[in-house]
């Protein structure tokens, strides 16, 4: 029998983890961009640098999965 009131837990749980996860995210790309020389998101939307896109993609990527093994 399905326990309803544990897999509505778990689903808002989920929801809330993965919400924390893209607040964490926001705020270290943030971090990242008030430490760099440059403003990041001028660099990669305006003047459409490449190359500063790909670094800050490998970032998020690799924080992302430092996060979810922290929330895991």
């Amino acid at each position: 029998m399905i326990d309803w009131g544990r897999e509505t837990f778990l689903f808002v749980a989920s929801i809330v983890y993965a919400a924390l996860g893209v607040v964490l995210l926001l705020v270290a790309y943030r971090l990242v961009d008030a430490f760099t020389p440059h403003n990041l998101s001028e660099l990669i939307f305006e003047r459409g640098n490449v190359a500063a896109a790909i670094v800050v993609g490998g970032f998020l990527i690799g924080l992302s999965i430092i996060i979810a093994a922290a929330i895991h």
